[in-house]
């Protein structure tokens, strides 16, 4: 399927990020860093033991992390991010029981339009609250989320928690299932992607990716269920949802819901089980840049979530 793409715009999300374990610490396995190229070439020769930088802090803390502010902080790799006008992140744990896989890293520009929010969710006292987030421009609804509680099953932190699984939501502003909805309006806040954080405590963490149509997160989204499509050998992912903002249908006769481990940046994820970026590749379907994240339930690899950009 031909798509008509608009690939100036601005995406909320500058840089991300793959980082592995080897040798007691993080090392670089891949990343997209667009037209930042000094700062590629400072991340490619850096690495971060346990508890350092951004990576190693979510590893030792072992939860979702935001950073929303890198002047003063404890990121490492400063003078190349700030040359780069990089200014926060978040950094993503991906555990498979106990063990730690990959920590994905996503790096954000500062500036008084860009508009969108990524947040962390933590379950305390029976309640999904704001663990921390990072909103860009979006100043009201950051201080709205950050005195809003979700019990389970309600609004978007709350029915990913409830159902375990990844959930899309469209038209926040409108949308009678997101809480939030008037200030969402207000914002320019658009479509809802709420990813559940598995961690080796009995904790529930919950990510949510708003995406704002000036500055989106990304161009489309997808979800991959990969807990029951096995044939034979092979593992198999099935799409169960998606949104496309310029494409219409995310199948058809073209386009099957079905992917094989090992083809395709999902393909890669399904077989490694370690999230994949992406950057003008075949891959990437006309799309700058995509991101695969794995999300392992008990141990199993059981969906994920890819964005384009």
């Amino acid at each position: 399927m031909e798509a008509s793409l608009n690939t100036d715009i601005r995406t909320f999300i500058s840089v991300a990020e793959v980082w592995v374990p080897h040798d007691g610490k993080l090392i670089l396995k891949e990343g997209n860093y667009g037209a930042l190229d000094d700062f590629a070439a400072a991340s490619q020769s850096e690495s971060f033991a346990f508890g350092e930088g951004l990576p190693g802090k979510a590893w030792a803390d072992a939860k979702p992390t935001v950073l929303k502010t890198m002047s003063g902080s404890y990121f490492k790799r400063l003078q190349s991010a700030q040359a780069a006008g990089l200014t926060s992140g978040v950094a993503i744990p991906v555990f498979a029981g106990a063990e730690l896989r990959a920590v994905l890293v996503v790096l954000c520009s500062d500036d008084n339009e860009r508009v969108g929010a990524i947040e962390v969710w933590c379950q305390i006292n029976g309640m999904m609250v704001l663990d921390d987030g990072y909103y860009g421009a979006a100043k009201h609804f950051e201080w709205v989320s950050q005195h809003t509680h979700f019990p389970r099953g309600q609004g978007l932190p709350g029915g990913v928690w409830a159902a375990a699984t990844p959930m899309l939501f469209r038209d926040l502003g409108s949308g009678y299932r997101f809480v939030r909805a008037d200030s969402a309006g207000k914002a320019g806040l658009t479509n809802g992607l709420g990813i559940p954080v598995p961690v080796p405590s009995s904790e529930a963490y919950v990510l949510t990716l708003l995406s704002a149509r000036g500055t989106p997160i990304a161009n489309r989204f997808e979800i991959w269920d990969a807990r029951s499509a096995k044939v034979g050998s092979t593992n198999k992912a099935v799409l169960i949802d998606g949104i496309c903002a310029n494409e219409g249908v995310l199948w058809d006769d073209e386009n099957p819901r079905m992917a094989d481990a090992y083809k395709g940046i999902v393909g890669k994820v399904l077989a490694s089980g370690i999230p994949a970026v992406e950057y003008k590749s075949a891959g990437t379907f006309g799309y700058d840049s995509v991101v695969a994240l794995p999300i392992h339930q008990s141990g199993e690899l059981s969906h994920i979530v890819a964005w384009y950009c």
